[in-house]
């Protein structure tokens, strides 16, 4: 049976790391596109020379052509202009409208089947862009951004109470920005609610982190968080090729769930081979369900003023 194909758009600190990953996982075929000349084909390169030392025989290529992403079985999205020390997300709207446009237009083009996973911010606006300008299904284009904070909220809850990860679930829903829901009312330890075990005052500290976690890392790093979205995508990447049907927070696009209609915004959706393939709705208290409702209505904002940069049709 012949590998699957995965193209990587955009070959920085977070495509690289995807490379790294779908090879080490054995996940199928692997092309690392980038405009640098020179930056794809490095990393190819170094990735290729690790495979014998791995036991991965996956082929990587790495292109500066978008011909090379012919067929692509899936499509992860990160080129763009990445967040500065003092940028928002909303900062990069403009020239990152730009880059997706042409992005989208290739992958439309070259990879009509694929299922597309978009993490460039900013991310709401980005997906829709994509999903604008490929015209592809809603179960085939989804942002990565739940699966990414929902981890940062179960890693703050888990080092707060010294516990395992692997005991801790949560729940990010709403925008992928600072006006983010961490979803208190779903986050369990072993089964135990998060509020029988953490006061209030530090669980209001926490999910304030979770909000800043993005800007934290890029306060320290100087460049966007890398290790971490790879991750989370790879998990939606698996979930779709190995037909896990596995539940996720993603971006995707609602038509009447939670009262929205024509917006892609987080929320639990099955993901499996057809891609998103149902959208999970759940009750939400009346806080978060004000705090959901001001998340979307900033995703509606961000995504008008998105439209304007789009080309006319």
């Amino acid at each position: 049976m012949a590998r699957k194909k995965i193209a990587l758009i955009g070959s920085g600190m977070i495509g690289g790391t995807l490379a790294h990953l779908c090879a080490l996982k054995r996940l199928g075929d692997i092309v690392l596109f980038d405009v640098v000349e020179g930056l794809p084909q490095g990393k190819a390169l170094d990735l290729l020379e690790a495979g014998p030392i791995e036991g991965f025989d996956c082929r990587i290529v790495g292109t500066n052509k978008y011909d090379d992403i012919e067929g692509a079985d899936v499509c992860i999205v990160t080129a763009g202009l990445p967040r500065k020390p003092g940028m928002s997300r909303d900062d990069l709207l403009q020239v990152n409208t730009k880059i997706m446009v042409e992005v989208a237009s290739n992958i439309r083009d070259r990879a009509p089947d694929a299922f597309v996973i978009v993490i460039t911010n900013p991310l709401d606006a980005m997906v829709t862009c994509m999903h604008r300008i490929t015209r592809f299904p809603k179960q085939r284009v989804v942002g990565q951004a739940g699966v990414l904070d929902s981890a940062r909220y179960r890693a703050f809850v888990a080092m707060e109470l010294g516990v395992s990860v692997d005991s801790v679930q949560a729940i990010v829903l709403g925008g992928h920005g600072d006006d983010m829901v961490p979803v208190r009312s779903y986050c369990h330890v072993a089964g135990i609610p998060v509020e029988r075990l953490i006061a209030p005052e530090r669980l209001d500290a926490i999910e304030a982190r979770v909000r800043q976690a993005g800007g934290e890392i890029v306060n320290l790093l100087k460049i966007s968080a890398y290790y971490s979205p790879a991750h989370a995508a790879i998990q939606m990447a698996e979930a779709y090729l190995l037909d896990r049907k596995q539940i996720l927070p993603c971006a995707a696009l609602l038509e009447g769930e939670y009262g929205v209609n024509g917006f892609f915004v987080g929320v639990p959706v099955l993901i499996g081979g057809r891609g998103v393939e149902r959208v999970i709705e759940i009750d939400l208290s009346p806080a978060e369900r004000k705090a959901f409702d001001a998340s979307v209505a900033h995703v509606r904002e961000l995504v008008q003023a998105m439209e304007k940069f789009l080309p006319a049709t």
